[in-house]
């Protein structure tokens, strides 16, 4: 006596469809980007704030810091008599993205003089083994390097 017809799927041939699923989804998953900034993505909003920080300290008549630690940065100015945070618009205290590393580990605090001038000062910013240096030179110019 012979077998009917098959019902249904064997074994090898479950295993083999889930064996596709899974390297369908990981393809997927490799291909897809990560949605933290990079280091260099990092590295530029650092330093278009740093830009709008000195030209702030020019429109404004008044020095402005920019102060950073392994965590973040803030901005706050001075009004002749004290230190005082800064708020308003793309002033407010930013947090580094999720991985990002910064170097010196130590606060750094950069003032632009009502001039536009600052002291020089650099800060690494890196993650996944990718850095990037942001500089103030001594006239108070804003550069990234690789």
């Amino acid at each position: 006596m012979g077998r009917g017809p098959r019902d249904g799927f064997t074994l090898v041939e479950l295993l083999m469809t889930v064996a596709i699923i899974g390297l369908a989804t990981g393809a997927v998953v490799l291909a897809a980007p990560d949605p933290r900034p990079s280091a260099g993505q990092e590295a530029e909003r650092f330093a278009a704030r740093l830009s709008r920080a000195r030209e702030e300290a020019v429109l404004s008549n008044r020095p402005v810091a920019v102060e950073t630690t392994s965590v973040g940065y803030g901005f706050s100015s001075f009004d002749g008599a004290s230190w005082s945070a800064l708020t308003d618009g793309p002033f407010g205290t930013e947090l580094w993205s999720e991985g990002v590393t910064v170097s010196p580990a130590e606060p750094l605090r950069v003032v632009f003089d009502p001039t536009g001038v600052a002291e020089s000062a650099a800060l690494t910013l890196s993650r996944n083994g990718r850095a990037r240096t942001v500089a103030v030179d001594g006239a108070g110019e804003v550069t990234i390097d690789d």
